[in-house]
């Protein structure tokens, strides 16, 4: 008689927000002027990547876990990811008018990430606040597309976003290696009730 033994998989959170975040920040700080634009080519690979396919892999792994926020959170950044380095390796063919065009792409990311945030309301308190200044970094950079104006404020609000969401997933790896909480996440502001 062959008996199946159940297979568990790691946590794939903190690998999805690592890859989230770092790239986050690398381009955020161009975005913010403290990185020159010209080096926008150090990004993409790293978007493609790390930004793009690892978080794919961990959506991919937390469908697999049953949680539904995380598989869609890190497989639609993933995707984003994805399509960033595509947008960008062919904005130069995609003629005048293309700020209007990125302002869209930009504004409907922050329309997702809004919904994406009022689910954070029932998870931790760490991913609550990456949420919400991703929201309003995805915002920020849709106006400055929008109206042509400057993308420096939305750089800032990216770095803080990127620097939470590696914080979130420090945490993540953490708290699993000690087994216990040593890096806290804070609690959720809405209790889940299961009938």
């Amino acid at each position: 008689m062959n008996e199946f033994k159940q297979v568990t998989i790691a946590d794939p959170g903190p690998l999805g927000l690592a890859g989230f975040g770092l790239t986050t920040c690398v381009l955020s700080a161009m975005n913010a002027g403290i990185v020159p634009a010209t080096d926008m080519g150090v990004v993409l690979p790293l978007a493609m990547a790390y930004g793009g396919a690892s978080q794919l892999l961990a959506g991919m792994w937390e469908f697999r876990k049953g949680n539904t926020f995380g598989a869609t959170a890190f497989t639609s950044y993933g995707a984003f990811w994805i399509s960033f380095y595509l947008l960008v390796s062919h904005v130069s063919s995609l003629g005048s008018g293309v700020g209007v065009g990125i302002g869209m792409f930009l504004l409907m990311w922050g329309i997702f990430t809004l919904y994406m945030f009022v689910g954070t309301f029932y998870l931790n308190k760490a991913l609550f606040f990456v949420f919400l200044f991703l929201t309003i970094t995805f915002f920020l950079l849709a106006s400055a597309n929008f109206s042509g104006t400057s993308v420096v404020v939305g750089g800032w609000f990216g770095i803080i976003t990127g620097v939470l969401a590696l914080y979130t997933s420090f945490a993540g790896i953490i708290n699993a290696n000690a087994n216990k909480i040593v890096i806290p996440l804070g609690k959720s502001f809405l209790k889940v009730h299961h009938d």
